[in-house]
This record gives structure tokens, sequence and C-alpha cells, in this order.
């Protein structure tokens, strides 16, 4: 059996006296698309952000494709296998944190070009083809001002793939839209869970989502992981009361 793409070991982590997650452990497979819900508060974009270092975790281990970081100090050879990790990590966050001053190619190409140091025409031409792929090639010299906010996360998308990398991180993705633009983004996750075969882990409370793409789903609840199962499970005989509970609710 291969390695997971994703592992996390004992992953802890607090803000000040205030304990966020409190022992994590989960292995996500090539093609897996694991889908992470529970109430505000419950630790989830936390998790999400500790797979890639956006925040530091108080204790643990993160392996990304085979480059495993510890929790600890940040020595010279630590903040190099961060750096490595990140590389084989796409986000893509609540807001869409695109560059304004950039138009839209530009954001797609700027990660590649700086951190990748490759070839401006090589870059170009896979940024056109994601564009492509999320519906946005026609909106490639535009600003992200003039974009609608589903438009702009399709491109956030396609920036975040832009790196090639083995497992895309969403957190809350359509959060922050109109609920007619909703539909829009997760068309493009799906094509890549189900044409891509994109590892994928999603903070979500799209449920019909979960139900239709995800191949796992994790209860988040006060910290822990409470319960995960398949959709099919989750959805038909959760087991403990607080996921019923949220699932009656959201459903």
């Amino acid at each position: 059996m291969s390695e997971p793409v994703v592992s996390v070991r004992n992953l802890h982590k607090s803000f000040g006296n205030l304990e966020v997650l409190k022992g994590i452990d989960i292995d996500v497979n090539a093609g897996e698309v694991v889908v992470v819900f529970g109430r505000s508060g419950s630790g989830k974009s936390t998790f999400l952000r500790c797979i890639n270092f956006l925040e530091e975790p108080t204790q643990g281990e993160i392996d990304v494709a085979g480059i495993s970081v510890v929790a600890g100090p940040p020595t010279r050879h630590r903040r190099k296998q961060i750096r490595h990790l990140r590389m084989r990590c796409g986000m893509v966050f609540q807001q869409f944190n695109l560059f304004p001053h950039m138009t839209v190619i530009d954001n797609v190409m700027e990660a590649p070009l700086k951190v990748g140091k490759e070839s401006q025409k090589e870059v170009r031409e896979r940024a056109m083809a994601l564009l492509a792929d999320v519906g946005m090639v026609d909106k490639a010299d535009e600003h992200p001002i003039r974009l609608s906010g589903g438009q702009q996360q399709r491109v956030a998308i396609a920036r975040a793939l832009a790196m090639r990398p083995q497992v895309m991180l969403f957190d809350e993705p359509t959060s922050a839209l109109d609920p007619e633009l909703i539909h829009e983004v997760l068309a493009v996750m799906r094509r890549l869970a189900e044409d891509h075969s994109m590892t994928m882990i999603v903070v979500t409370h799209e449920m019909g989502f979960a139900r239709e793409v995800g191949t796992h789903m994790c209860f988040f609840h006060e910290g822990v992981i409470l319960e995960q199962g398949t959709p099919a499970e989750m959805f038909a005989s959760p087991q403990r009361p607080e996921t019923k509970k949220f699932l009656d609710a959201v459903i």
C-alpha cells in the first residue's frame, strides 16, 4: 500500500492558554477528498493552517508528500523543510487574497516565476491552461476588482494549482460568496476531484459537496476529531450525538 500524501501525528496547537487542537491524527491518501466540518471554533481552520505551517504547531509532526516537519524551534534546516513542504501544498482561502495591482494572469504566474524560478514562457502557457480549466481564460488581462467573488475564487484556485501541488487545502472557499456564486466554485472543485484525482482537504459547511464528492469526512469538536467515516456512514448513521445534532442543523 502506498504512503499517505498527508500524514498528521499528535497535532496540538495552543494560543496562549487556549488549546485549540488537542492531538489530531489523520492520514490522507492520493486522490482522497477529505471534508472537515464542525462548529465555528472547533479548530478546523487552525488544523488546515498547521498543515502548511501558516500556523506553527505547538506539538506534533506533519508529513506532506514525503517532507516531514516536527514542531520545534525555527532552525535553518527546519525553515528549508517548511519551504519544501509548502511547495507541495496549494491553499485556497475564505477571502480570495489576490494581488489587486496585478492582472489575473500575473496573479497565477507570480509564484512559479518568483518561487519556482521557472521560465516565463512555460509558466504563461500553464497559467492560461489553468485559467481555461476554471473558466476564466477570457478574464486573463482583467484586474481582480473587476471580477465577481466567484470569479476571484476560481482565479485563486488556478493560482494555487500553478505550483503543481500534490495536495490542495481549501479553507471554507465558498463562505464569503453570495449563494448564487457558490455553485461555480464547487463545480471547479468537483472537476478537480473527478477529472484530475486531486488530493484535497476541504473545510466546508457545503454538505451537498461532501455527500457527492467527499471520500472521507472528519467532524471536529472542541479541538479533536470526534467522529470520522465515509459520507454514506456519516449521513446515514452518525455515532455521536454531537455529530447528529450538527448534521441535522445544516442539512
